[in-house]
């Protein structure tokens, strides 16, 4: 009888097996994967943010999209033949400031979940420079230090 995670599927086996005293499966704690990891790496910068520099995001909405819009990058030549990781717009009136992260080309440039993780927070950081045209030592001061 095999007992490894096949593909993913959850465990096989005796230990998936119902528990004895209970009659229920036993509970195996996982881990978050796909959308669900991107936004909690999301959710952690934004909150980095919010300890160092509240301020610099109190009027901008940040966004996740899976990819970026490929008609829009071809029509403004803006970057070429990259793929950009996010994308921010000014505030208008009426309207805030704007910063979407790209999930797909995020995931694919890390190479694991810590990875990732800073990835997304140097991402953001880099957005709100541009936006703001604050520093990175005012916008982030422990850079690097997690």
């Amino acid at each position: 009888m095999r007992t490894r995670d096949r593909h993913g599927r959850g465990l096989r086996g005796p230990l998936a097996l119902p528990n004895p005293y209970t009659h229920r499966p036993m509970p195996v704690p996982q881990a978050p994967r796909g959308t669900r990891l991107f936004l909690a790496c999301v959710e952690d910068a934004i909150a980095r943010m919010a300890s160092h520099a509240p301020d610099v995001i109190r009027n901008v909405d940040i966004g996740v999209d899976e990819v970026p819009d490929v008609r829009a990058l071809w029509s403004n030549g803006d970057y070429g033949d990259a793929i950009p990781l996010a994308s921010a717009t000014d505030a208008q009136p009426g309207q805030n400031a704007r910063i979407v992260l790209f999930r797909r080309p995020l995931e694919h440039r890390a190479a694991d979940q810590s990875q990732l993780r800073e990835l997304v927070h140097e991402t953001l950081v880099d957005q709100l420079v541009a936006l703001t045209g604050r520093s990175i030592d005012e916008i982030d001061p422990d850079d690097g230090d997690q």
